[in-house]
């Protein structure tokens, strides 16, 4: 089993769980997290004051799946996420030992 975890523009969200819908996936945790990568953040003028804003809202999906299904949800989360632009985001792909559903206990890809 593997754990993708995609840092995306907030209003990305919705057709990137459009886009992993289509191809079969349901299940995944959502946060609202801030970050700054490459880009620094940025300035901005608030009632005459300029001010630097280095933490950016993004959006952090989760998701564990079969090892079969990430290549797909990977490419379908690039597609739907981006934009051509500086902050379209990362995606990180890691590797999990063990999955467990709390209410029957099941365990690996059947937890999933």
């Amino acid at each position: 089993m593997k754990k993708i975890e995609a840092i995306i523009k907030p209003f990305k969200l919705e057709e990137v769980k459009d886009a992993l819908s289509e191809i079969g996936i349901e299940g995944m945790t959502v946060s609202e997290v801030k970050g700054f990568g490459r880009q620094k953040g940025h300035t901005e003028i608030y009632r005459g004051s300029e001010y630097t804003v280095d933490f950016l809202p993004k959006i952090k999906i989760e998701i564990v799946l079969p090892d079969s299904q990430v290549a797909a949800a990977v490419t379908a989360v690039v597609a739907a996420a981006k934009t051509g632009k500086i902050g379209d985001g990362k995606i990180f792909v890691s590797s999990v030992d063990e999955a467990i559903r709390i209410r029957t206990e099941e365990k690996g890809d059947q937890a999933v």
